[in-house]
């Protein structure tokens, strides 16, 4: 027994003093609770760790240690926890919902709470959203341990002032695909040439999600589980102060806020945020640093002007948002410009940041609480000053698409009526600044280089026909979407069913009663059919289901039919007679019956994975239908005649030209193809189709103007279009655009494709409008010369086939409702559409 107590002693203390290079600091240390080392089994930064070992370690950490517990947020995709490690002192362990109670006080402007020095301040530190950006994650044991075990006095002071979340890892499925990765490759010795299989991932890498979502552009989207999750979380607790901790390339070396000024013209986060408190936090970061010997930046390159990173959207709650970025070992150990860099060394910059954060949250906790206070009642007075006194919106044409609008409104804590048959959002609301997020639109801009998007109205994204007011009608108050759709259950038909194709759901509808055997028409005139609900007008695209032809009998088609209205919400009418009341009748020629999609994409090497992951997503989830991911080594070999529908999104095809006869070939004998952004670029510079792209003569006259070298970045970087909304007008008689009333609509453009309208006067489905910019940043140039003139979708005739040209992003992070319906109808109508000559 005394042996094995020696033993545990012995190894206790060798592995505390195999991580002093990380906080040697803060001993003594506790030695009931045990050391990241002694859980796994190897130091940290030794090798990579995966999700569930860390999981597995806090959970123990939370077992053995009365100052933590642990939480679980939700589940990813692939089923992995996200759990929060929630770390203080045990007598405010013993009290967390009272001063969770009391912390909430300052986020109710109607409270006058002035204790602010009393109740501890609220710490979220959010790790690795990045999958292939790891350090972080290993940082939050070392970060989880230090809190639970140190017996230093500053520690416990931390801990008595504080209540600290620890979130390891936002984004577990793709950090265990970079985990795998770099363990794979490990050598050993360690390789440190860049150019090793180790330091370079293969497509898709793990930065991103299951379906290669970037979950740092999802905070305000919320369309993962994993940002869901986070954002029911953060709406119960509204922390003070949240870290977002990244890595960047392997030649730089330290990045803390300030960040680069904000490109709005007037941001609506306060300027206490970006200035002071920044400033305030920085110098702690500085220190901290500057005490093991890291160089750093700060004030460059990055901007929080999009407000839907993980550090920029607490910014619009009332906390401070951190960035950290630390320059990448890219796996164990790899040669720079400056030596080696490692991956322990990458650990304790972040795990040296994480520290300060506390520390400067803990000694400054009186102002941080009194700065959230005053953000929640800025946002009454800041609304009361305003003309604008609420939002109004509604489509009485697709619930669906309303519906999940209004769940992004709810999933926010954004206030919602229902009056009438409209909903209204009042801007007299403590969330004033989200709502100005989903609902306000920009033209003017102080910069114009973005790190991400200049424009984000979500209202935009969904298509959504709103008009700001200055009165106000507010009716009944909407707490969940779960009622919001009360369709009338369709009785049953010996004849024909037919469901409204203008709500959101009808492509899966389709889909479903596709796979399930029915043959199912499409309209491509209106008409007014005589169904049991009385007299219905349908619009183009409407789907009929004729009994008598199916090869099931009534009975089947009818419970077919009841699941689809009870699943998808769909409307849906039973008809007893096919001689429609005006309009052409359902037996016309003009109803068309389609042909099930068979359905693959390319991936790989090449092609831009957020784009594949936003279709794949869009299939999967919402649709239910799958698509064949066609890696491009194996295009050579792939049989594409099992496919009528191929997909390629954006991306630098290197394709040979066999490979390219083939693809043209495929199409040739009547298949579709569909193109979107670089690879609409793609088709047009292979001469697959005879399009042509929008071009300007250069004046070649003019003298070139001599400038700064040190402006070009600048100069250069604003010429590209980094997102923006533009108004397109839409030919809804086109099978493309079926299911749409309203003939303009905001398209999402965040490249710089510019597309000729086809000179076939049928092919040219939108194009911009002669007065199309509705939010973000364009140059003047862009716009007159570029964009105008342009196209947005076009259909191009290819032998018996046909080319889809999308020269926008329709599916553009998964928030595209407003657009989706142009690709989906590309997938399901696409063969269906013939290009008079």
């Amino acid at each position: 027994m005394l042996k094995k107590l020696f033993l545990a002693v012995l190894f206790t203390s060798s592995s505390l003093a195999a991580q002093d290079y990380f906080f040697k600091k803060f001993h003594p240390f506790n030695s009931d609770i045990p050391s990241p080392e002694a859980f796994l089994g190897y130091p940290i930064g030794e090798h990579h760790t995966r999700h569930d070992l860390i999981v597995a370690y806090l959970t123990k950490l939370a077992e053995t240690s009365d100052r933590a517990s642990i939480y679980e947020y939700g589940r990813t995709h692939e089923g992995r926890k996200l759990v929060i490690l929630t770390v203080t002192s045990p007598e405010n362990h013993k009290n967390l919902e009272q001063i969770k109670t009391q912390h909430l006080q300052f986020v109710d402007p109607a409270k006058n709470a002035n204790n602010y020095d009393e109740v501890p301040i609220f710490v979220n530190l959010g790790y690795n959203v990045h999958g292939n950006e790891p350090s972080s994650s290993e940082a939050a044991l070392l970060m989880a341990y230090t809190l639970t075990a140190s017996n230093n006095p500053e520690i416990l002071n931390y801990l008595n002032n504080g209540v600290i979340f620890i979130d390891p890892t936002i984004n577990p499925d793709g950090r265990d695909r970079h985990t795998q990765w770099a363990n794979m490759y490990q050598g050993s010795p360690m390789v440190a040439d860049p150019q090793d299989a180790e330091h370079n991932e293969y497509w898709p890498r793990g930065r991103t999600n299951h379906y290669w979502f970037d979950l740092n552009r999802d905070w305000l989207l919320g369309i993962n589980p994993e940002s869901r999750g986070k954002l029911t979380w953060y709406h119960e607790w509204y922390p003070n102060v949240v870290t977002d901790f990244h890595e960047m390339g392997s030649q730089s070396s330290y990045f803390f806020e300030p960040m680069k000024d904000n490109a709005s013209l007037n941001p609506i986060m306060p300027k206490e945020n970006y200035v002071e408190l920044n400033n305030l936090f920085g110098n702690y970061f500085a220190k901290a640093l500057d005490s093991i010997g890291s160089f750093y930046f700060s004030k460059e390159v990055f901007d929080g002007t999009y407000p839907g990173y993980g550090s920029s959207y607490p910014d619009l709650q009332g906390g401070l948002a951190l960035l950290f970025e630390q320059a990448s070992s890219r796996g164990h150990k790899q040669t720079t410009a400056f030596g080696e860099i490692t991956f322990p060394f990458t650990i304790r910059n972040q795990y040296t940041s994480s520290v300060a954060t506390v520390k400067a949250a803990i000694e400054n906790k009186a102002y941080l609480r009194k700065y959230q206070q005053n953000f929640f009642k800025s946002a009454l007075g800041n609304a009361s000053k305003s003309r604008i006194k609420g939002y109004t919106f509604k489509d009485e044409h697709d619930p669906n698409r309303v519906k999940a609008f209004v769940d992004k409104l709810l999933l926010h804590k954004i206030d919602v009526y229902k009056s009438g048959e409209q909903f209204v959002v009042p801007t007299q609301q403590p969330q004033y600044r989200m709502v100005q997020t989903m609902f306000e639109t920009y033209e003017k801009y102080r910069d114009s280089v973005y790190y991400d998007a200049s424009a984000w109205s979500v209202a935009n994204f969904y298509n959504m026909k709103y008009k700001a007011t200055s009165s106000l009608n507010l009716g009944e108050k909407v707490v969940s979407t779960s009622d919001l759709i009360q369709a009338t259950s369709v009785p049953k038909s010996e004849y024909a069913y037919i469901i409204d194709y203008d709500d959101y759901n009808a492509v899966a509808a389709l889909n479903f009663l596709q796979s399930k055997g029915l043959v199912v028409s499409a309209s491509f005139k209106p008409f007014t059919a005589k169904t049991t609900a009385g007299n219905k007008s349908f619009n183009y695209g409407a789907l009929v289901i004729p009994v008598s032809l199916q090869k099931k009998d009534s009975n089947d088609v009818f419970k077919l039919i009841q699941e689809v209205q009870n699943r998808f919400e769909v409307p849906t009418y039973a008809a007893h007679t096919g001689y429609n009341a005006a309009g052409i009748d359902l037996g016309s020629r003009y109803v068309d019956a389609l042909t099930k999609p068979k359905a693959a994409m390319l991936i790989g090497n090449g092609v831009r994975s957020y784009e594949a992951g936003e279709v794949w997503h869009l299939l999967d989830t919402r649709v239910g239908m799958p698509i064949t991911k066609i890696p491009m080594r194996n295009l050579g070999w792939a049989n594409l005649d099992k496919y009528n529908t191929l997909v390629m999104v954006s991306g630098s095809y290197d394709l040979s030209e066999k490979q390219q006869d083939k693809i043209k070939d495929w199409v040739g004998k009547g298949n579709t193809l569909v193109t979107i952004g670089t690879a609409s670029k793609w088709a047009i510079d292979k001469k697959l189709v005879a399009e042509e792209f929008t071009e300007k003569e250069k004046d070649t006259t003019k003298a070139v103007v001599r400038k700064p070298y040190v402006n070009a970045p600048e100069n250069l970087g604003k010429e590209s279009v980094g997102g923006a909304i533009f108004r397109v007008d839409l030919d809804v008689t086109h099978p493309l655009a079926f299911g749409y009333h309203d003939a303009s609509i905001p398209v999402y453009k965040n490249n710089s494709v510019w597309i000729s309208p086809s000179k076939n006067e049928y092919a040219t489905v939108a194009k911009y409008s002669k007065n199309p910019h509705i939010d973000g940043f364009i140059t003047k140039e862009n716009m007159e010369d570029k964009l105008k003139p342009s196209a947005s979708l076009i259909v191009s005739k290819l032998g018996s086939g046909r080319v889809i040209l999308f020269a926008d992003n329709p599916n553009f992070r998964g928030s595209w409702y407003g657009t989706n319906r142009l690709f989906l109808n590309a997938l399901f109508l696409g063969n269906k559409i013939e290009i008079p000559e």
